[in-house]
């Protein structure tokens, strides 16, 4: 093949592109197959949703198409306009922006074109202008962009309003301590959203608050601090699950979170066994096992090489196997390869993010970088421990990134990695240096070499 073809073939385009990419090329390509394989998935897995909205898969499809594009084009404009002074400016609203979302779903407040609105009986997400938004998706982004610039500023003791609030009123004084900074500025703001996230779902309350401390730990806060505030968190937990066995918050979400924790599933299915078939307790039984059961039957009809593309038959039976079970689904069709590939490209991810945090020259984008990261790879394997229902992780809905059905779960995770990529671009000629200055792990010496290859 001439090199002139080559060139204007599609591998050559692509190769093309790669060669003048200035951002990480390794995870620009993972966040390329994630969505490729998004679209085939959805394609796929979603007859039952097709039927139960009245659509058809081509046309889900080609809405997925649309979110793909459009995360395409986040993605790509975050990584060639974004700016790391843009990013930390914006970070700093980070919390004012998530204690608002927040506080519309806590208080159920109607802005008129904007309103809180409720998903299974939980207030979950924000109306606006008629379109649903999952609010909690976007707080996840919004903590740890804050967290970020917190972690930054209080290293470079930058904070503003504590010290000045000391200096007019002598009774504050305390505030120009570092305790009392990171309380304001760092614990405060993670125990207050964790606790409003878990008004309307203690799971995502859960995985948000994990995702929070594990970002500060990196971060460099003493570990001491951050048992403080785990222990804080706890205790609070006892409180309000006294206050529940009390019968003071009975219309709450603790009673849900109990329940998904300590699921008997062999109990549930001698109830479903048991019941009059269609009687409420039957109903009751079903709808427990549709999904936990579904998923691990279709990984277990998956075994090695799967049944191929197309030949599920647990998406016709699990609610949201194309959203919180996309994993099963993948591994129903294409076995335990196709899981080790989605597994090989979420290590990938965490390796060489670690790598990128590591040669970043700013402490700044070394922390948003790793919560960046954490954040992905952490509700990647979330997801997967719901699928293959791991003991004591609560049987509820985490989407797999770039991977799952869902528009506000894609396009966060779009801007996720355009932020990465953005700040990928300033670490990666440190990057080159220290790879063009390793040394093989193996040296020849000149006259070795030529015995070897004279021999």
């Amino acid at each position: 093949m001439s090199e002139e073809k080559k060139n204007t073939s599609f591998l050559g385009h692509l190769a093309n592109i790669l060669d003048s990419f200035t951002g990480d090329k390794v995870i620009f390509l993972i966040a390329l197959f994630l969505m490729l394989i998004s679209v085939v998935s959805v394609f796929s897995s979603t007859p039952r949703l097709a039927n139960d909205t009245g659509s058809d898969r081509v046309t889900i499809m080609v809405n997925q198409l649309k979110v793909v594009a459009l995360g395409f084009v986040l993605i790509f404009s975050l990584y060639y306009f974004g700016k790391r002074e843009w990013y930390r400016k914006l970070s700093m609203l980070g919390y004012l922006a998530s204690f608002g979302v927040l506080a519309i779903l806590v208080l159920n407040l109607n802005l008129g074109v904007l309103r809180a609105g409720e998903i299974n009986g939980a207030r979950r997400i924000l109306i606006v202008a008629g379109k649903q938004i999952h609010i909690y998706e976007f707080v996840k982004l919004f903590m740890i962009m804050y967290l970020g610039w917190a972690l930054d500023t209080f290293k470079n003791h930058g904070f503003k309003w504590a010290p000045r609030l000391a200096s007019l009123f002598p009774r504050l004084a305390f505030l120009e301590k570092d305790l009392w900074q990171k309380i304001l500025y760092i614990y405060f703001p993670i125990l207050s959203v964790t606790l409003m996230v878990m008004m309307g779902s203690n799971s995502s309350a859960l995985f948000i608050g994990a995702i929070m401390v594990l970002m500060v730990l990196v971060g460099g806060i003493d570990f001491r601090d951050v048992g403080y505030v785990v222990a804080v968190g706890i205790l609070g937990i006892g409180v309000m699950f006294g206050a529940y066995k009390a019968g003071w918050l009975k219309d709450s979400r603790i009673g849900t979170a109990i329940g998904r924790i300590t699921q008997d599933d062999d109990a549930t299915m001698q109830q479903l066994i048991t019941s009059k078939r269609e009687s409420l307790e039957w109903r009751q039984a079903r709808g427990k096992l549709d999904q936990p059961v579904g998923a691990l039957l279709a990984i277990k009809e998956g075994g090695v090489f799967g049944k191929g593309i197309g030949n599920s038959t647990q998406k016709y039976q699990v609610p949201v196997i194309f959203g919180d079970y996309m994993f099963s689904f993948i591994v129903e069709e294409t076995g335990i390869l196709g899981a080790l590939v989605l597994i090989i490209l979420y290590f990938s991810l965490l390796a060489r993010g670690t790598m990128v945090a590591k040669e970043c020259d700013s402490y700044y984008d070394k922390v948003i970088v790793t919560g960046l990261i954490i954040l992905v790879t952490g509700q990647a394997f979330m997801h997967m421990a719901v699928n293959v229902h791991l003991p004591m992780v609560p049987q509820t809905g985490q989407t797999l990134p770039l991977v799952s059905h869902g528009t506000n779960s894609f396009l966060v995770f779009s801007l996720v990695f355009g932020i990465l990529l953005s700040i990928s671009k300033d670490a990666r000629e440190n990057m080159a240096r220290r790879e063009a200055e390793a040394k093989p792990i193996l040296e020849h010496g000149e006259d070795e070499w030529t015995q070897n290859t004279t021999a």
